[in-house]
């Protein structure tokens, strides 16, 4: 029990970025495990080493003592052999190794799959989108990404949101959609964020490389507006959005970034499919649910009753064929709502 609670402690301590405190915890573990001839205790304290040593910067360590933690001759538990695994894949991504980090990556959430282990799932994907932009393969690195962003959405925002939206920035930057991708990165570029301690993901010495690039391009005024229509909407309501960036076909990146300008009227925004039919006050309820707000606080901003939201939203959906709030944000989202 000791040798276990010192792991779990080692784990959160290195996720806090305490780096010499987990350490200590995972060494103390490692010795407890191997005293008592405990094998999955010592795979779980090495495997905690690894994470300390790539932590500290030392990616060869972190190599050895993830792959100490694979030979364990005992029958690993799945999870921890997992997630072992899926350590070892960003380890060899950041030491360089990008063919050995796709082979292990790609094995890995094949294994994940099958497990219906959905959090490393969704955090090899982000992994292989990387790597697959570093490579050129756009088309894939927006798969990877969508299936990421949906597995977000159907389990509550739960798991790799913010690499995802990372991902997705850094594939708008690699196909010329610098308003979009510093849309994007709002929640990773904010300083309350920041300061908060949400911007702990990984790949951010490259964002900002991207980020500066995208802010040249676009000059101070259309940067800025990019990011405040980020900052303006909910989490949910931006990984709807990445979603979209990362469809087939995408929004053309002209039409989005007319739609930021915030001086005199530019060129008008297409049409969504549905939204003609729409009153004034309908295309305000949309842009209100695309914000993610509930019907009860759209009749607060409104000043109407609960029930007449209700009323609107049917005459919403009957016009515009979209049944989901999910649906009701993409076609706020398309039709440059928010």
């Amino acid at each position: 029990m000791l040798a276990d609670t010192l792991a779990a402690r080692s784990r959160a301590l290195l996720n806090l970025g305490w780096t010499a405190e987990g350490t200590e915890d995972a060494r103390r573990a490692l010795g407890l495990a191997r005293e008592l001839s405990y094998p999955v205790g010592e795979a779980e304290a090495l495997m905690r080493l690894g994470q300390a040593a790539w932590n500290a910067g030392d990616c060869d360590k972190a190599v050895q003592l993830l792959r100490q933690a694979q030979q364990i001759p005992a029958d690993l538990p799945g999870w921890l052999a997992r997630r072992a695994s899926a350590i070892l894949a960003d380890v060899l991504a950041e030491s360089g190794d990008l063919a050995a980090a796709e082979t292990a990556g790609a094995a890995t959430l094949a294994q994940c799959r099958e497990a219906d282990d959905l959090g490393n799932v969704a955090h090899l994907l982000s992994l292989m989108a990387d790597l697959d932009l570093r490579a050129g393969r756009v088309d894939a690195a927006a798969a990877h990404l969508r299936e990421e962003l949906q597995i977000d959405l159907r389990t509550g925002l739960r798991f790799d949101l913010f690499n995802a939206l990372d991902g997705c920035g850094q594939l708008c930057v690699a196909t010329g959609r610098y308003a979009e991708a510093i849309t994007v990165w709002a929640p990773l570029t904010s300083r309350a964020q920041q300061e908060a301690g949400a911007d702990t993901f990984a790949f951010e010495d490259r964002r900002a490389a991207s980020l500066a690039k995208a802010r040249q391009v676009l000059g101070a005024d259309r940067a800025w507006a990019a990011h405040e229509r980020g900052a303006g909407m909910s989490l949910a309501t931006l990984a709807e959005y990445a979603i979209l960036l990362a469809s087939p076909a995408p929004q053309p990146a002209g039409a989005a970034q007319d739609a930021l300008m915030l001086t005199s009227p530019g060129p008008q925004q297409p049409q969504a499919p549905g939204l003609a039919q729409l009153s004034a006050r309908e295309r305000e309820l949309v842009t209100l649910v695309g914000q993610g707000r509930t019907d009860a606080q759209i009749a607060a901003e409104l000043f109407i009753s609960v029930r007449t939201v209700g009323s609107h939203l049917d005459r919403i959906r009957d016009k515009t064929g979209c049944r989901r709030r999910a649906d009701l944000t993409r076609l706020a989202l398309s039709a440059g709502l928010i």
